[in-house]
């Protein structure tokens, strides 16, 4: 049987370049050597595009994080190249320009699977790129990709769709810059203290912070200013219990068994995710029954309300004080780090890490089928 060439796609030019190179060599750990042929492809920090006959070792995100030739240094019989679509032959191709003159040749990739976490990645922009080249791909795509980027607009589809989503607000850098004692009076008035800081297109809890008072409410919004010029403030939920669940399909999801997280700092920060190993993950979470079908369902309706596809992790917050359920956000490309929730998460609900891969990758061939039989002109 001929094998099929998968384009891993990993690294990109977001504060979670580090996580991605990490649920990268996890992905090609678990990609079967019967069935495929994987080429790495790698973007690095600066925006170059890398290609390497060798795929990247397995390592912890936390080795990743603190290896600076990790962070620098693609693997070796790596060379610079730069990727256009050629979607007359539904291919990428390779443009080399280290010749004398610039050699052009397709990388002849049956699918792609994108493990690029945050902007320049997971937001739709390297997704249009496939749609150009017409070549499939696994997870959301590009309107599914944008959407659930960009925390502030996931929201407000969550709250159109009827999905219960906690108090906040949005504050844009410019307004920031501009009036800050009015941005601060309006937000505090409407949230109160504590709240809870981020950027609005950034994940893996980079650029988050726990407000309590004015000073910390500050220096919160500075942080998360200087990574996106949109700035998601939220309400903190009393006693909030972190639950997440696993979604996997296309028009017809399934989700997994939820898990929870208990967060060995204050809160399930950057750090607390990949750099301590205080933090612990219960699976399957510690739910009644009937929590477990308000997660699994709210799950599919958030997964369907942005239009995902192939799939996600949902994440919520459960009030410990009254029992709600809030839905938090939708990741359309979950970590996939050898501790990464999404994975464990379809491992306890009896689909192991190979089997969840194999699982994508068809998903991906079947939703790229489906398009070619679209009409295109009338």
């Amino acid at each position: 049987m001929k094998k099929l060439r998968v384009g891993v796609i990993y690294g990109g030019r977001s504060g979670e370049h580090e996580v991605s190179l990490a649920s990268a060599a996890a992905v090609f750990q678990n990609l079967d050597p019967e069935r495929y042929e994987p080429v790495p492809i790698r973007i690095e920090k600066d925006g170059r595009w890398i290609l390497s006959d060798r795929a990247p070792s397995l390592v912890s995100a936390a080795e990743v994080i603190h290896s600076a030739a990790a962070k620098l240094d693609p693997p070796s019989g790596s060379r610079e190249a730069h990727l256009v679509a050629h979607p007359g032959n539904d291919t990428l191709m390779t443009i080399d320009r280290h010749q004398a003159q610039p050699v052009v040749s397709g990388l002849g990739l049956d699918v792609v699977f994108p493990v690029l976490h945050g902007p320049y990645g997971e937001d739709g922009t390297v997704q249009g790129l496939l749609e150009l080249a017409n070549v499939p791909y696994v997870g959301a795509g590009v309107l599914a990709s944008a959407v659930g980027m960009d925390k502030a607009t996931m929201k407000l589809v969550f709250t159109a769709k009827g999905l219960p989503v906690g108090d906040y607000e949005v504050v844009l850098k410019r307004d920031w810059q501009r009036d800050e004692r009015a941005v601060m009076n309006a937000v505090v008035n409407r949230l109160g203290f504590p709240m809870f800081v981020k950027p609005a297109n950034l994940g893996s809890s980079v650029g988050i912070s726990k407000a309590r008072h004015a000073t910390e409410l500050r220096a919160a919004i500075d942080l998360a200013a200087g990574f996106d010029r949109k700035v998601v403030i939220e309400a903190a939920i009393p006693q909030a219990r972190e639950i997440e669940c696993a979604v996997l399909g296309n028009d017809e999801p399934e989700a997994s068994v939820p898990g929870e997280i208990i967060p060995g700092r204050e809160f399930y920060d950057y750090e607390a995710k990949y750099l301590d190993d205080s933090s612990q993950t219960l699976i399957p979470a510690p739910l009644t029954e009937a929590q477990t079908v308000e997660v699994r369902t709210l799950a599919i309706r958030a997964f369907k309300a942005v239009d995902c596809s192939g799939m996600a992790r949902v994440d919520f917050l459960l009030a410990g004080d009254s029992g709600v359920l809030f839905v938090n956000e939708v990741n359309t490309i979950p970590g996939f780090t050898t501790i990464s929730m999404y994975s464990k998460m379809w491992a306890a609900s009896g689909l192991p890490y190979p089997k969840l891969v194999d699982r994508l990758i068809a998903l991906a061939l079947d939703r790229h089928a489906e398009k070619q039989q679209l009409r295109t002109s009338m």
